[in-house]
This record gives C-alpha cells, structure tokens and sequence, in this order.
C-alpha cells in the first residue's frame, strides 16, 4: 500500500475538498491492510478501506469533517458489529489545493496525532530506508503517519487492442502497482476511453517497441495476427523479459516452439514464454480470460506478501 498522490491530485481539481480516510494500525483482524485509503468528498467516494459498516460510518463521517486532521480508533466486532473481530485506527485528513501544494518527495511523512517536530523514531526510519536504497512500509509512528508514494511497481505490456486486450486492459487497469503500455497498429484499434493508468501506444509496426521495454517488464501477446505473435515472441526472446505469455492453443504453441527453435532460440528459453495463458477451466470468453489471467499474474505477488507475513 502507498499514497497515490496522482488520484488525489485528480480528485481534488475536480471536487476541490477531499477528505482522504487511510488505515494507520490494525490489531487483530481487519478488512484490509494498513495504508489502504479512500478519498471522500460530498457526493462520491473512491477506493476503499473494506467496505462494510466501518468504511460506511467513515465516509459519513469524513464528509462532516471540519478539522484537518482527525485520528479515530474503533473496534469492528464491539463497535460496528463486523466480524474480523479487530480494532483499526483510521486518519483522516482534508486536501484542497493548498494542501496538496505542500507534499512532496517519495515518501509523505506528516503529524497527525503529535507535535509538528519530526520525532527521532520516524527520522531514523526514514533515513535507513533511503541508506538501504527501500521504501518504508506505510506506517503509524509516535503521532506521524508515514507512507511512501505510489508509484508503479510492475510494467506490463499488452500487445493486441481486440476484444482479449480490452478485457484485459479492463480487469488489470484497476489493480494497484501496475502500470500498462498497450500496443496495437493504429489508434482506431484502441477504445475511445481508456482506463487510467494505461499509456496506449498506437505502431504501424509494433513489433519494433520491444526495444523499448523495460528487461524487467511483463508481457501480454493477444494481437490478431499469429504472424505478429510469433515475431512478437521472437523479439522479446532476444530482448529479455520478466514474463510473456501467449494466448493460444497447445496446437498453437507447439508450432511456435517448433519455428522459435529455427530461429536460434533454445529450449529452455522458449519454455519461458507461457502459453496458454490464464485458466483454460474459466472459458473461453474474453473476460474469463481476462480474469484466468490477472490471477496468474497475481500470484507471485500473492506468494510474496503471504512469505512476508509468515516471517511477520
């Protein structure tokens, strides 16, 4: 979790007063994790804390809000009668466009709870973290919230704008940490609105963008073309990647393993490239592969957090 500061930037030119609602602590259970956050203002809201009574009650609450600062703690079970059976401490703060003038850097530390004087416990955190080259985790520290700035943690490219792509692009775009490049072969392919987040990057040929993805990036192939797809699939083998996968048959596939081995790739790097992608078992719709896929994509991360809860 981590402040996005783009999304605030966005809701306050276009509302003026947001109350930002963030998880500051948890003990025992809860909805979601510490730095989960929603922005609230008069007749909307976005993003969530969990749902249920206590992001309910802090909405109804956050719209009547007239201090810049409230720190509140409420017992789930006790107080809101939801069963995870924790207490959570929430901070709400107002933003208008002076507020938002002030934030700056890759971390946002501020006072919520204590004097404006940076406590030596949250300097010695910040300091560590940028001598070690690490973000801190979002935190509340001795009265001062401390959040690292969002900023996209995993690039991923969708090669293909038809109806695959589209559904893709509309599962993915939401998730956080995710920053999407979607590539097609002219801007008529490409949806009239497109979700946030994505950079849509309309090629004659598309093949030659390969070159300017990261080494590190992950790779969607759904064109049109079986063509482009194996020259696609080419490319990044030379090029490196973090994952690709294809969208295709076992038939497809070993075809394409088949021409990629005549082309000079080795075995054990074509094994890289998955295909079939997703979960063949949801369908064959664009959206059950949408979501097939997104699943996939989502698991190392999953393994990831579950690893750093157990040495928790």
């Amino acid at each position: 979790m981590s402040f996005d500061l783009d999304a605030l930037r966005a809701a306050v030119a276009a509302h003026g007063r947001v109350a930002r609602v963030v998880i500051a602590e948890i003990r025992g259970s809860s909805p979601r994790d510490v730095g989960a956050a929603m922005l609230v203002w008069g007749t909307g809201q976005s993003g969530t804390i969990g749902g249920g009574a206590l992001e309910h009650a802090a909405a109804q609450t956050a719209r009547g809000q007239t201090e810049r600062t409230r720190v509140s703690r409420h017992a789930l079970g006790p107080e809101l009668g939801q069963c995870c059976g924790g207490a959570v401490t929430l901070v709400s703060e107002i933003y208008d466009a002076a507020a938002l003038a002030v934030l700056e850097g890759e971390v946002i530390a501020r006072p919520v709870s204590a004097a404006a004087q940076m406590p030596l416990s949250v300097r010695r955190l910040l300091d560590r973290a940028r001598a070690q080259g690490l973000r801190p985790e979002p935190a509340l520290i001795d009265g001062w919230m401390v959040e690292p700035v969002a900023r996209p943690a995993r690039q991923l490219w969708i090669w293909g704008a038809g109806h695959v792509g589209r559904a893709m692009v509309d599962v993915l775009s939401p998730l956080p940490d995710l920053a999407i490049a979607w590539v097609d072969c002219g801007p008529e392919r490409f949806p009239e609105n497109v979700p946030e987040g994505v950079t849509v990057l309309p090629a004659a040929n598309p093949v030659d963008l390969v070159r300017h993805a990261p080494i590190e990036a992950e790779h969607l192939i759904v064109t049109y073309s079986h063509a482009l797809d194996l020259e696609l699939c080419h490319r990044l083998l030379s090029h490196g990647f973090g994952f690709a996968g294809l969208i295709g048959s076992a038939t497809k596939w070993a075809r394409f393993r088949s021409r990629l081995r005549a082309l000079g790739h080795a075995p054990e790097a074509i094994a890289r490239i998955a295909c079939p992608i997703g979960d063949p078992g949801l369908g064959k719709h664009p959206q059950q592969i949408a979501i097939g896929v997104a699943a996939q994509l989502l698991r190392p991360a999953t393994a990831t957090a579950e690893k750093k809860e157990r040495r928790a």
